[in-house]
């Protein structure tokens, strides 16, 4: 996907300050039109106010935990893909985010150029899915 073709909105949540505003920063640089939540809470309001194609939501978060919050978001738009960040090894923590419906989860640290495939791949499946809703096979 060319940078020019990213300019959709990302939403990215993460409690963390300086690991938000720098994945912000490094997303935004390659093309994408980036928004940030500190909380799950502050993640529905922008969810429920300007819906992003793609939210990058963090698990482990003080308050609304990323499950709740995912379950929140997918309650308001349920088109939008989720990709779950973790610290946590747990394959069972990545089998009931996977089942959950999360597109996909990545492990903290994250490699921004896997994140940025796999933010492009989620906004492919979400324009996927819309399309199919529209014109339901007969």
């Amino acid at each position: 996907m060319d940078k020019n073709e990213r300019n959709f909105k990302v939403l990215l949540v993460d409690d963390e300050d300086i690991f938000r505003e720098a994945t912000a920063r490094q997303l935004t640089v390659r093309g994408f039109i980036v928004h940030s939540a500190g909380s799950g809470e502050e993640a529905i309001e922008q969810v429920k106010n300007d819906p992003p194609e793609v939210v990058v939501l963090d698990q482990q978060m003080p308050g609304m935990h990323g499950s709740e919050t995912f379950i929140e978001i997918k309650k308001i738009e349920p088109l939008i893909e989720v990709i779950m960040l973790t610290g946590n090894t747990s394959v069972d923590n990545a089998i009931e985010l996977m089942q959950l419906g999360t597109f996909d989860y990545l492990m903290k640290p994250i490699n921004i150029d896997e994140l940025l495939y796999k933010i492009e791949d989620a906004y492919t499946r979400k324009k996927l899915n819309e399309k199919q809703q529209r014109e339901p096979n007969q």
